[in-house]
């Protein structure tokens, strides 16, 4: 018998990511804000909770991935949070990017209680949910790594255990800083393309496989040309990574001037009514 799943979020990501561990034979317990964005799991044998201490308490793994920080906060430690429910000897895995220091907190706070606690946010949006081919970053105990793994790898590709609590989420940011100023320049490129008056599928091909070669380029610069502006990944979650990032660099006394300009760009398009967009509706600012 596969050990039991408490399953928390089941948005654009977590969806297919719940489904994916059903399929694989896992026992569910679910709890979303919205119930019926469950029904496809309930109606394959999942077991509805009331809340996340009810999800959790009869789970030997929670997995959650919710919105922001303080949905994280509320999930874990608030009325009726996970830890209020969570069994001794059970592991927590929270899959949302969130806070490096809320992620440490919730790990101390687990381990006076005799439970594990992973930081574990993933890379890939919704395409990589559902095809299990995410990149998840993870912090934590070792042993509890090793414990979770098998269960990790029925939603990832690239898993990679990046050391102590709070170091998946610091890993997080390296590859959301990384995108942040990558999709200036994809978008930048595909704007320049059209005001020259080239066909934009044709330059994609020749530079996708050069020295040009990104995921946002090949994945997303498709549909944003095609006009398909749904989200893999929403603005407002981009910005809000963005704001952690930016956040913790200056803890750092470290200075991000691509991030901050891309935030600032970001930001400008959520406040013309994009923030539900996926992230490659960056494109609309140069191109609208």
């Amino acid at each position: 018998m596969k050990p039991t799943i408490g399953f928390i979020g089941l948005g654009v990501m977590g969806a297919s990511m719940a489904g994916h561990l059903q399929e694989a034979g896992y026992p569910l317990r679910v709890f979303n804000r919205t119930k019926t964005k469950a029904d496809h799991l309930i109606s394959k044998g999942a077991v509805w909770c009331e809340t996340p201490a009810e999800a959790a308490n009869s789970a030997d793994f929670v997995l959650t991935i919710v919105g922001f920080p303080n949905d994280v906060e509320t999930v874990y430690l608030g009325e009726n949070g996970i830890l209020s429910g969570a069994k001794t000897g059970s592991i927590l895995i929270d899959l949302t990017t969130s806070r490096p220091d809320l992620a440490i907190k919730i790990a101390e706070q687990a381990g006076k209680r005799a439970i594990g606690a992973l930081d574990a946010p993933v890379s890939g949006g919704d395409a990589g949910a559902k095809a299990a081919r995410l990149s998840i970053m993870v912090g934590g105990n070792a042993e509890d790594f090793t414990k979770a793994l098998p269960i990790l790898e029925v939603m990832g590709a690239n898993i990679v255990h990046q050391g102590k609590a709070g170091a998946g989420q610091y890993t997080k940011m390296c590859n959301q800083i990384a995108i942040a100023s990558g999709m200036i320049g994809v978008c930048e490129s595909m704007a320049y393309a059209q005001k020259a008056g080239l066909d934009t599928s044709t330059v994609l091909k020749s530079i996708e496989s050069g020295a040009a070669a990104s995921w946002s380029l090949s994945n997303l610069m498709p549909r944003a040309l095609s006009g398909d502006f749904n989200p893999g990944f929403f603005v407002k979650h981009f910005i809000k990574d963005m704001k952690i990032a930016i956040e913790s660099a200056e803890i750092m006394q470290l200075d991000l001037p691509g991030l901050s300009l891309a935030k600032q760009l970001y930001e400008k398009l959520a406040e013309s009514g994009c923030e539900n967009n996926g992230t490659q509706a960056l494109l609309k600012l140069y191109t609208d």
